[in-house]
């Protein structure tokens, strides 16, 4: 019924404007659903979740389109993208970057011709490295939701959590020290300056590239400690030996107790960005419209951590 009322009010999820209205509409999601995912956001009780069973019709969706942007345009996924909206503002409020879509609040994630061997939603022929979402960002999403749109082939998504690994005390308490960079992706680079070069976000973004502030891996709670990690884009501070061991056993033991999670049409994951990390297994894009094709969102439980980098307190682009 919440779905209905909202393509009744003609609301576009992908706008910013739909995130400031959206609170009106929670009372009508199932109190059982809003007790879960209140209970999930309150108490960390695990690094993810599944919602199986939204009714996704692969015909009306229409063939997976060749761009984020003909995906954005068609409006024939505007369903599923009001139901992702709908439990991420039941979790927080939905934000999003000017380096990645044009900023839009609904992600696509789909392969596109030319990208095959991207570090990014895009990419299809090489493994996605597991990583924190946007790990370099201090303003980084606490939750990251992916919505299935289609997933004929059952192309996994990867998933690892910060609380089965088990490392040294020595390389603990060096996680927990500032002595690591995490560096922009390239998606964050390229989009943008393609677009409009001279973004300040783009400056941004490439500053935190070329000189980034040192951080810890670890943080929060010694005994339950949360996680921000990206080794495909990450290095230790130089000349710092014991850095490099700490983290290379910290991969080593996240790699070990990776699983494989498919999100298949009408499956939400919901991944807790604080601990978990995730990624996507490799597999051959066909481009005949029947190619795995993803909803993201990601969620903040408090916008005012990133005021100082939005123009508004109402905006939700991060810059």
């Amino acid at each position: 019924m919440a779905i209905v009322k909202m393509q009744e009010a003609g609301c576009d999820p992908g706008e910013s404007e739909f995130h400031d209205r959206a609170w009106e509409f929670i009372p009508r999601v199932p109190i059982g659903l809003r007790r879960f995912l209140e209970d999930f956001r309150r108490e960390d009780p695990a690094p993810a979740f599944l919602i199986r069973g939204f009714p996704v019709d692969d015909e009306a969706v229409g063939p997976t389109p060749g761009t984020w942007a003909a995906a954005a345009a068609s409006g024939r996924s505007h369903r599923e993208q009001l139901f992702l909206a709908l439990i991420a503002k039941c979790l927080g409020e939905v934000f999003s970057w000017p380096t990645l879509q044009a900023g839009r609040m609904i992600h696509h994630v789909l392969p596109i011709a030319g990208d095959e061997n991207e570090q990014s939603g895009h990419g299809s022929d090489v493994l996605l490295e597991w990583h924190t979402e946007d790990g370099f960002h201090p303003a980084r999403c606490d939750y990251l939701a992916l919505f299935g749109v289609r997933n004929h082939d059952r192309v996994p998504t990867t998933l690892s959590s910060v609380r089965d690994v088990r490392i040294s005390e020595e390389n603990r308490r060096t996680l927990f020290e500032p002595r690591f960079h995490i560096l922009p992706d390239d998606e964050h680079l390229r989009q943008l300056a393609a677009q409009e070069p001279d973004h300040p976000g783009l400056a941004r973004m490439r500053a935190m590239r070329e000189t980034p502030e040192p951080v810890a891996v670890l943080f929060g709670a010694a005994d339950s400690p949360y996680l921000r990690i990206d080794p495909y884009f990450m290095r230790c501070v130089e000349g710092d030996n014991g850095a490099e061991q700490a983290l290379k056993e910290l991969v080593v033991e996240l790699e070990r107790v990776q699983q494989d999670v498919v999100v298949d049409a009408g499956t939400l994951l919901v991944v807790d960005n604080y601990l978990a990390v995730h990624g996507r297994r490799a597999f051959t894009a066909r481009y005949d419209g029947t190619d795995r094709w993803l909803q993201k969102a990601i969620v903040t439980r408090d916008l005012r951590k990133s005021r100082a980098t939005r123009d508004s307190a109402a905006a939700r682009v991060v810059i």
